[in-house]
């Protein structure tokens, strides 16, 4: 199969630069918790709205700067991946705007952060490709109960009744499966068509997967210039840029390593909320994002040493 031009982006790199990648995909992706509530709140745009716009400029941004490198022998071969992954991609998102729909963020949230290094540390296990010690114990442990503390203070699920409550938690599972999903073929598809052009591909698929709900309900670009500019941001910064060093990040890591390096994402979210909306943490939420902090350096450390050990 003939590399793509910007394949070369799949060779081999240092562990710690794949980990800051992951990292900083989810301190976007927490950004964008912040706009989405503010768009919300302020402006009354619903999920499916938001969730269209921002993956279609997303798109439209990315074709723009890796369109003509496409590569399309590559991409035909690897053509049912793709589609696949850009519509569990657009589903995990759907799936975790249901769930808050029904029963509020935190509970939907948890399952959706917290249940993907789980499930993706077990797939590892099972494969051997990740080896169940104390140190990969106390990584999961921390980054794991880290998130809880981070989260947990923004509620339950309220006055959901019980038909909500169950169908809440089932599109939150959802979620938190085809996000699992995603990130075991993320990175193949990286390797084999570079960063740039798998997250053209994959942000292009899910943007068409989103514009189906145009038949349930119209979709409207906002008229003023403030939520003009959250859109785009959201577009450009979290759903592009964000994907794409997420996707250098994905052929460079564990899927262990890059679901709980993303566990970045809910503590960028309430420390921009207390910095920029005068919200208050609280010492749990401070524990949490230690605990958190110290399991991805604690991550950093293991990737390290295992790079290290052929050498040695």
């Amino acid at each position: 199969m003939t590399p793509s031009p910007d394949a070369t982006l799949a060779a081999p790199s240092h562990s710690g630069v794949a980990l800051i990648a992951a990292c900083s995909a989810g301190f976007l992706w927490g950004t964008g918790a912040l706009v989405v509530n503010i768009l919300i709140a302020r402006y009354g745009f619903a999920p499916g709205d938001i969730s269209f716009w921002r993956f279609a400029v997303g798109a439209v941004f990315l074709c723009l700067i890796f369109g003509h490198r496409l590569h399309l022998p590559t991409l035909r071969t690897l053509l049912l991946p793709v589609l696949l992954a850009g519509t569990t991609m657009a589903g995990y998102v759907l799936c975790w705007f249901l769930g808050i729909e029904r029963i509020g963020a935190a509970i939907p949230t948890l399952i959706a952060l917290c249940l993907p290094p789980v499930f993706s540390t077990l797939i590892a296990l099972a494969r051997r490709q990740e080896r169940l010690d104390l140190a990969l114990t106390a990584i999961l442990s921390a980054a794991l109960g880290g998130t809880v503390l981070i989260v947990a203070r923004h509620g339950g699920v309220g006055a959901a009744g019980q038909g909500d409550l169950l169908i809440g938690l089932l599109c939150s599972v959802a979620s938190a499966l085809l996000y699992t999903g995603f990130t075991l073929v993320s990175g193949r598809l990286s390797t084999a068509l570079g960063a740039g052009q798998a997250a053209t591909c994959l942000t292009v698929v899910a943007a068409l997967v989103m514009a189906l709900s145009t038949l349930v309900r119209p979709l409207h670009w906002p008229s003023g210039i403030p939520p003009q500019a959250w859109f785009l941001y959201l577009g450009v910064v979290t759903a592009a840029l964000a994907l794409l060093v997420f996707s250098w990040g994905a052929a460079r890591l564990t899927p262990t390593a890059l679901t709980v390096a993303t566990l970045i994402e809910p503590l960028t979210a309430v420390l921009l909320s207390a910095l920029l909306l005068g919200q208050q943490l609280d010492a749990s939420q401070w524990a949490g994002g230690v605990l958190l902090l110290l399991s991805i350096w604690g991550l950093g450390r293991r990737l390290a040493r295992a790079a290290a050990a052929p050498r040695g």
